[in-house]
């Protein structure tokens, strides 16, 4: 299949990531289907998705022609049979790899032979559950950075079984919709922004649970220092504190359960409390008007 040959993306999770990319495919002339079991979780997406346009038209990156034209692409479902028409899956499931297998394993009985299969998975390698997508040769991940249209970075990253002609093809594609591709020459689990930022994070974490600092005086110490327009804790809340915790898990081992590491239990606080970050509108800061985008929080007066 060459890269003018995908005209539908269907993507498997209506979260935060699943919800962007479907954006990122329709202002960029693809149809995108976002699938979701939940019918609220749908409803939600298309909610965000349409405060994600509305803010790119106030920027002037989108006309409203433009979206008009990009909403027309986008469609939301249920039914996993939907995928039948799909030429790309894009999958972003909670990282949890037996899932990921089970759904993928559906996918391969419902998606016709030519689909190439992708996953979005941030913590886990694509070898993990490849086997199960039933075509390993079409199978690598595919992972998208935060918001999808600023960080326009897309990691590919095949698993040894993963055919030449299915990274060229991920290569276009990530090009096509605006992105800048990074090809993996093997698999790493936390690709490489996210292997930097989680030593950064780490860091940032125990000094505010070991009572050194406050989550503001670490990110505007960041943020003076490295001219970044938001610092660790800002950016976790991007991120999502839900889908913090479920890293923090996955990444323990029974040496090192997250109820036992203080910088875990800080963000369990805030998951516990429904602070979930930008998305429910309080995290490590209140939304949409965060106390480190004010102008004086530089100044240590916010």
């Amino acid at each position: 299949m060459r890269v003018d040959d995908i005209h539908q993306v269907f993507i498997v999770g209506a979260g935060t990531m699943g919800q962007q990319i479907a954006l990122q495919c329709a202002t960029h002339g693809l149809g995108a289907i976002v699938y979701d079991l939940s019918r609220d979780a749908l409803d939600k997406a298309s909610e965000h998705i349409s405060d994600y346009g509305a803010r790119l038209v106030r920027e002037a990156r989108l006309t409203p022609d433009h979206l008009e034209a990009a909403w027309r692409r986008i469609s939301f479902s249920s039914r996993l049979d939907d995928a039948a028409t799909a030429d790309l899956v894009s999958e972003s499931v909670p990282e949890d790899p037996k899932l990921k297998a089970e759904v993928f394993a559906r996918l391969n009985d419902i998606c016709p032979p030519r689909t190439v299969f992708t996953t979005n998975t941030s913590t886990l390698v694509p070898s993990l559950f490849s086997e199960a997508t039933g075509r390993p040769a079409q199978f690598a991940a595919l992972h998208f950075h935060q918001y999808v249209w600023d960080a326009n970075l897309v990691d590919i990253m095949p698993h040894p079984g993963t055919a030449q002609e299915t990274i060229e093809l991920l290569r276009a594609f990530a090009r096509r919709i605006g992105q800048v591709p990074l090809v993996f020459r093997k698999e790493s689990p936390k690709y490489v922004v996210n292997a930097m930022l989680g030593a950064i994070n780490d860091v940032a974490l125990r000094l505010v649970a070991d009572g050194v600092a406050s989550v503001e005086d670490v990110d505007r110490a960041w943020m003076i220092v490295m001219k970044t327009a938001v610092g660790p804790f800002g950016s976790l809340d991007v991120v999502g504190l839900d889908t913090v915790w479920q890293i923090i898990q996955a990444n323990s081992t029974a040496a090192d359960r997250p109820e036992c590491d203080p910088r875990a239990k800080l963000i369990k606080d805030y998951v516990d409390k429904g602070w979930l970050g930008v998305k429910s509108g309080r995290g490590f800061y209140t939304y949409p008007d965060p106390a480190y985008a004010r102008p004086d929080f530089l100044r240590g007066e916010a």
